[in-house]
């Protein structure tokens, strides 16, 4: 009897250690366990902060690089480009529409001083023809600027001759009066097809240096050639743009010609008229 309790007091004992046993390696097991997921949630969580660092940094780093450079102006762009295109054919092209604006703005003073008011001055060449003669006409003829009052002055030095000769006289200073009128308008056409001809000028000597660099090079560069085209371009788009602004300018200054040559004439054909009457009366 003692030693059936002394056997299950043995195999109690053994089953008591490995209870002890298991417990241990469960309790490591958990120990482990919850370190690790104590590890996973500590780099979870630094994880987690570090996206939200990241997240509420970057707004401010697109912020700072949303801000962009202020942008340079027209006149900052243009003097660039004007320097990138080379001051050889640049600074020919700039000469041509510095003279050429001149030249038109000279024009449109002359055309603008040449207008009168034409009807205002028949009127009172008529009224003059009445009560003080043709001396009195020729007297306001005088005192008022203009080709239209020129040409009048010279009709009525002639009206005592006959009508034929006033009309002579009429068309001949007419012409020389639209020769005046049209008189640097050649120059400024010169200038608008010279910008354009320089600038293809600048580009194909551009494209030559750009050959001679691949040449030199023994190489066939996209910087190397883009470097020479872009600057051969930029000579092309300068006369371009000169051309179209004295063109403009051109159109304008043509445009008022064609209205005072055909002013001139109608009132020559209405000083005639003044004039024929006045004969026509005194007989």
């Amino acid at each position: 009897m003692k030693k059936i309790l002394s056997l299950l007091a043995v195999f109690g004992l053994l089953h008591i250690n490995s209870f002890e046993a298991l417990a241990q390696n469960e309790a490591k097991s958990i120990t482990e366990i919850t370190a690790d997921t104590t590890v996973a949630d500590s780099t979870t969580v630094d994880s987690s902060a570090t996206d939200s660092i990241v997240e509420e940094a970057t707004p401010i780093a697109v912020e700072e690089t949303s801000e962009e450079a202020p942008k340079a102006g027209f006149h900052q762009v243009l003097k660039e480009k004007f320097i990138e295109g080379g001051a050889g054919f640049m600074g020919i092209v700039l000469i041509a529409l510095i003279l050429g604006l001149a030249l038109c703005i000279e024009r449109i003073i002359y055309l603008n001083l040449a207008t009168t008011n034409t009807d205002k001055l028949i009127g009172d060449i008529d009224e003059a023809l009445n009560t003080g003669g043709v001396e009195g006409a020729k007297d306001i003829c005088r005192n008022t600027p203009g080709p239209v009052a020129s040409i009048f002055y010279q009709g009525l030095e002639r009206s005592s001759e006959g009508l034929d000769m006033v009309e002579k006289s009429i068309v001949a200073y007419g012409s020389v009066q639209m020769g005046k009128l049209e008189r640097n308008t050649s120059w400024i056409s010169l200038f608008i097809a010279l910008a354009p001809m320089l600038g293809f000028m600048g580009t194909v000597i551009g494209m030559i240096g750009a050959f001679d660099a691949i040449e030199a090079n023994n190489n066939i560069s996209p910087a190397l050639v883009a470097g020479g085209i872009k600057v051969a371009l930029l000579t092309t788009v300068f006369g371009l743009i000169v051309a179209m602004i004295l063109q403009v300018f051109y159109n304008y200054i043509i445009a008022k010609i064609d209205n005072l040559v055909n002013t001139m004439e109608d009132a020559s054909i209405t000083l005639i008229d003044i004039l024929a009457r006045q004969e026509a009366a005194k007989k």
